[in-house]
């Protein structure tokens, strides 16, 4: 990505900058897209296209960016922990030029086999996280991880600080923030977002189609012309499942 900036002068403000220079530029971007169950998109949406396909949807088909790659590296059931550890092969290896990370669903998890960690031991990773995507020359971006039916699954009732913890972090370390916890929050009018879950935690089809809306809308992907029929789309899916809730 051109007009990269050393990690220490680095902001959210200039690396919206820097993404919609080069989606305005002919050299080709590398996107990685990762996190847990969530974001690997498989199962809950029975079929369906998950945020990071509809990503790829409006990168490589209707902006038109073919040479661009939008790459999946999510992984259902892991916690930060697991994609450090993993580092290369989930990012490091792809040279990516903007990598977002959608990630805690598990973390705020005290219930099964796996130790229990508190949201600082979170908010460290995640600062972890993003000091290596700028050590790459790339784009961080944090998402908070989405609203989810506490009532039926208690073990994760922490995920509400674990979404504060990004949002410090993303404060903290000035990155771009997507507060997906805070518009699944508002779609289900402060409760659970009836008709976009396929069970407590996961989101089904249209609930993607929200992540993607979000996601797409807070780093300036916004495809004109006749080929931009996506948003629309997407929009309609989540206002449909929202009235049929």
């Amino acid at each position: 990505m051109s007009n990269a900036e050393s990690p220490a002068s680095a902001s959210a403000a200039s690396d919206l900058r820097r993404i919609a220079a080069s989606l305005a530029a002919p050299a080709p971007l590398n996107w990685v897209i990762t996190g847990d169950s969530i974001t690997h998109g498989l199962v809950h949406t029975q079929g369906g296209r998950s945020y990071p396909e509809h990503l790829h949807e409006l990168i490589r088909g209707e902006l038109e960016r073919v040479r661009d790659v939008v790459l999946n590296t999510a992984i259902s059931g892991n916690r930060i922990v697991d994609l450090l550890d993993d580092w290369d092969r989930r990012v490091a290896s792809w040279r990516p030029d903007v990598v977002t990370l959608m990630i805690g669903t598990n973390d705020a998890s005290d219930g099964g086999p796996r130790e229990v960690i508190t949201d600082d031991d979170y908010a460290a990773s995640l600062r972890d996280f993003v000091a290596r995507v700028r050590e790459l020359g790339a784009v961080p971006v944090l998402q908070t991880p989405p609203a989810i039916d506490v009532r039926n699954a208690p073990e994760r009732a922490r995920i509400g600080e674990f979404a504060e913890a990004v949002r410090q972090v993303a404060a903290g370390e000035d990155v771009i923030l997507v507060d997906q916890y805070a518009r699944f929050a508002e779609l289900g009018a402060g409760g659970v977002p009836w008709g976009l879950m396929n069970d407590p935690f996961h989101p089904n089809t249209e609930g993607h189609a929200a992540l993607a809306l979000e996601l797409a809308h807070a780093i300036g992907i916004r495809p004109e012309g006749p080929r931009a029929r996506t948003f629309a789309l997407l929009e309609g899916l989540v206002a449909t499942a929202r009235q049929n809730a």
